[in-house]
């Protein structure tokens, strides 16, 4: 896997066998029928928006255009839409008061899209996408997750990249089991040169 450098504001372009992952700023007007179908599969469910209106999508996604802390950003694989990314300062969002935050720590979220025939490693590439995009940013020390403890799928994908479970916390809307990933341990586990 390789990385590359694209234009200001577009990020990383992450280069592998499955093809060109790379991110693009989220339009929450124009995005927003697509997160939709997104958002409401099955597979999703984890994502907590399963009975969302369009309507609901469009003002989520435009409440985090407008936030500082929380940003949106929609993925690409080889130019098409192909998950979705959040990052937010968990300092301010989402772990405020449940961890102690360091300097350069980037919170995160991703949700790939559902395919009608998966890519075998795929979501692996798109994780590791996230990450490249995250750590190209020299500010970012340490990435920091918060995935339901029962959702066992995702924890053994953070511990493929690099992530550390740390312990369960408990978060207003489920039971959350915190993990880091440093620029290092992630390097390590994947081979990417951040």
């Amino acid at each position: 896997m390789s990385t590359t450098g694209t234009g200001a504001g577009a990020g990383t372009v992450l280069r592998t066998a499955l093809g060109a992952f790379g991110v693009r700023p989220l339009d929450p007007l124009k995005d927003s029928g697509l997160l939709h179908s997104w958002v409401t599969h099955p597979k999703a469910a984890f994502w907590m928006m399963q009975d969302a209106r369009p309507e609901d999508v469009e003002r989520e996604y435009l409440r985090i255009a407008a936030d500082e802390h929380h940003h949106a950003l929609l993925g690409l694989h080889d130019g098409v839409p192909a998950f979705l990314m959040e990052t937010y300062d968990p300092a301010h969002r989402e772990l405020a008061g449940l961890y102690e935050p360091e300097p350069g720590d980037v919170g995160m979220h991703f949700l790939v899209a559902p395919a009608g025939t998966p890519l075998h490693g795929f979501t692996r590439a798109v994780i590791t996408a996230v990450l490249a995009h995250i750590f190209a940013d020299p500010a970012a020390r340490r990435v920091v997750v918060e995935p339901d403890v029962s959702n066992t799928a995702v924890q053994a994908l953070n511990e493929a990249v690099g992530f550390v479970p740390v312990r369960e916390i408990d978060k207003p809307e489920k039971k959350a089991l915190l993990s880091f990933c440093t620029r290092e341990r992630f390097a390590v586990a994947t081979g990417v040169d951040v």
